[in-house]
């Protein structure tokens, strides 16, 4: 115990040796996170997350960082790779040591698309130089600004022969979203061939999407169904999405204009084209109605998801999301119930939006951390996406084969039919020519005439005055034209009912009838205004309106409450040079209304100025 007592007295005498020790225990602690690279990185080893920090405010610069792990702030991540749903930015330490007798050139790629900036800091591994920033990428920035041309964010760095580096990195995730604090580490030369490799098996999947909805919108031109097109969309929208989400959009489209915001635009594009489409092809609204609200209510999430992601209500649009992931199930629920009422192709259907919301389910547990990232979960839900539309194309062709097969039946029933039918067909020929004969003539016949009384209908009065009209000015023939209107009749209606009112205007129509010419023409223009046109000069129009009101008096109807008597105001207009019968008409009701406004049954002819 003594010598123990002797030794530790004896270090805190010789205060360079305490000095010693204490710098050697952080930098022992320090060289745990040493990462080993000889120029043979092909992405499997990767930065690690022994070293995080979560920034929750996103305010720190790399000096008060650097402050935070001298006190310990670091930690190593407790999920399986991602940091989940977390606000702010998160760092991270390490330190990559060379291991060759050459300088390293090596590329550190982010593992993920879903960050928004990375930013890097570095410097040399003894440590007490300042930390220099060698890379800060941005999503808003324009994509030439990448020093390595990749759709995902790439920092390329240089490791001295036999030495190390220290880094920081920053990664950001804007307000809120699912960070991975991880870089796979690749020499520059694997890195692109690992990009080709990818790049093209995205390509194949694309194409395969995109040839399928060239098909659908060929069909549909060709059908007329719209399930086609709608189909055809879908699958457009799932290539926009996909290729927005996988940051090909901004690598070869929207190079200088990008914005985060369109990662979540394009998501809920892609899923409001898929309801509406799952909606039309699974006929929900005739069949299952109840699931058919919860996909309307999926619907109105997406359009929500759409405007917040445009205005940048970032937490609802995260909410939004959520929401959509979690009913998204439904689309194979509301499969599986018309697959349950017959339908074979809405099974095929499930089975297809099964497998994607298995790809979906996937990426969550990654994002969440439950399950560590890799490639496979990485491009599954692409993958997944482009076995749904093959699937969801089957389900479609099965879907065309059973409507062919029961189109074929009905038409096989049909020729039976057909044949047992034609010989008394051949007999009913002859009858039923009679009778089309026949009904051509009356429905003729009910073309002009008003189903009421009998007599010409408004266009028919038109078309016939007219024709007089101009005879008349041809031949420079007198010509009057004369407006009926039954006196107090909407009272008839009304006390006596619509019956009695209708037998009013028989009887009226029928008065004036027996008091005209077959030359004259006479028609009923609505209600109970009726209209009549003479080839009379001005006295013997007053005579045959004399004659007309006069007979209108004698009609008698009898009603419960006695007999009733009908009486009519006439107005009176006459021919005069190149006039036509819209003119003549508006004459002939301006003396009409002149006629009741004077007190009824009576005869107004019209005079200009009055």
């Amino acid at each position: 115990m003594v010598a123990l007592f002797d030794c530790l007295w004896g270090l805190v005498m010789n205060w360079k040796l305490l000095l010693v020790v204490l710098w050697a225990v952080p930098q022992f602690a320090f060289a745990l996170n040493v990462i080993k690279v000889d120029g043979g990185e092909d992405g499997r080893q990767t930065t690690g997350q022994a070293e995080i920090w979560h920034d929750v405010e996103n305010n720190h610069n790399v000096a008060e960082v650097e402050r935070r792990y001298q006190q310990g702030a670091f930690a190593p991540l407790q999920t399986a790779g991602s940091t989940g749903l977390k606000p702010g930015a998160f760092w991270s330490h390490f330190l990559l040591h060379n291991v060759t007798e050459q300088p390293l050139t090596l590329e550190l790629e982010y593992v993920d698309h879903q960050l928004v900036a990375l930013e890097t800091f570095v410097r040399p591994g003894a440590g007490g130089e300042q930390y220099q920033a060698i890379a800060n990428l941005s999503l808003s920035d324009p994509f030439d600004l990448r020093p390595v041309p990749h759709n995902r964010f790439v920092v390329p760095v240089v490791i001295p022969a036999g030495q190390s580096v220290e880094f920081m990195v920053k990664f950001s995730s804007h307000q809120a979203g699912f960070v991975f604090p991880s870089l796979r580490i690749w020499t520059p030369e694997r890195l692109r061939e690992n990009y080709t490799r990818e790049t093209s098996v995205i390509m194949f999947l694309f194409g395969g999407i995109f040839i399928m909805s060239i098909m659908s919108l060929v069909e549909a031109v060709a059908t007329r169904d719209k399930t086609f097109l709608l189909y055809s969309v879908y699958a457009l929208s799932k290539i926009v999405s996909w290729c927005t989400i996988l940051g090909y959009t901004h690598q070869f489209l929207l190079k200088d204009h990008f914005h985060w915001n369109y990662l979540s635009i394009s998501g809920a594009l892609g899923v409001f084209f898929g309801i509406v489409f799952a909606r039309e092809f699974l006929q929900t609204r005739r069949y299952a109605p109840l699931v058919d609200y919860v996909l309307l209510f999926m619907l109105g999430n997406a359009v929500f998801l759409l405007v917040c992601a445009i205005f940048n209500f970032n937490k609802l649009a995260v909410l939004s999301i959520t929401v959509a992931l979690l009913l998204y199930p439904m689309m194979s629920v509301a499969g599986v119930v018309r697959w349950r009422q017959g339908s074979a192709d809405a099974g095929v259907f499930a089975l297809a939006w099964s497998l994607l919301v298995f790809g979906l389910v996937v990426q969550a547990l990654r994002d969440l951390g439950v399950v560590p990232h890799s490639t496979l979960n990485y491009y599954w839900p692409a993958f997944a996406s482009f076995v749904e539309m093959l699937g969801i194309m089957a389900a479609m062709g099965i879907r065309v084969r059973r409507l062919r097969l029961q189109k074929n039946a009905v038409k096989k029933r049909y020729r039976n039919h057909l044949e047992e039918s034609r010989k008394a067909l051949e007999e009913q020929v002859r009858l039923r020519t009679r009778e089309l004969e026949m009904a051509k003539l009356e429905a003729e016949h009910e073309a002009r005439t008003d189903p009421l009384t009998g007599v010409y209908n408004r266009r028919s009065f038109f078309i016939e005055a007219g024709k007089r009209l101009h005879l008349a000015l041809r031949k420079q023939q007198p010509m009057s034209l004369l407006m009926f209107d039954i006196d107090f009749f909407k009272s008839i209606n009304d006390t006596f009912g619509h019956r009695l009112g209708d037998e009013a205007l028989r009887l009226f129509s029928d008065t004036v009838v027996a008091n005209l010419r077959d030359s004259d023409v006479w028609g009923r223009l609505g209600g109970e205004e009726f209209a009549l046109v003479l080839n009379e000069d001005r006295d013997g129009t007053r005579r045959t309106a004399q004659r007309l009101r006069e007979a209108i008096g004698n009609i008698g109807i009898n009603t419960s409450a006695g007999e009733l008597r009908m009486t009519a105001s006439i107005g009176v207009a006459y021919l005069g040079q190149e006039e036509d019968i819209d003119m003549l008409l508006n004459k002939a009701d301006d003396a009409l209304y002149r006629a009741k406004h004077q007190g009824r049954d009576q005869i107004i002819e019209y005079e200009a100025g009055i």
